[in-house]
């Protein structure tokens, strides 16, 4: 099952503040984190893994409108 950064924090009953701690940034980095403000990289990415026990691929680290494209109002792609 795949979680958000969000979710995975709430599942182990810790507040931003505790989470940030836990895996060693600030509690600003962390809200961007979970916002998709701005996005881990490895070193961060493998200290949630080892911290948590959540398996990288199990972890959404892109927003859910990811990827999706703009329609245009009566327009049709080229």
């Amino acid at each position: 099952m795949k979680v958000t950064l969000k979710a995975l924090r709430a599942n182990l009953g810790l507040t931003q503040p505790e989470m940030a701690k836990l895996i060693g940034v600030s509690e600003a980095t962390w809200y961007n984190y979970e916002n998709y403000k701005t996005f881990p990289d490895v070193p961060v990415i493998e200290r949630i893994t080892e911290q948590t026990g959540v398996n990288y691929n199990d972890i959404i680290f892109l927003p859910p409108d990811y990827g999706l494209t703009v329609k245009l109002k009566g327009k049709q792609p080229n």
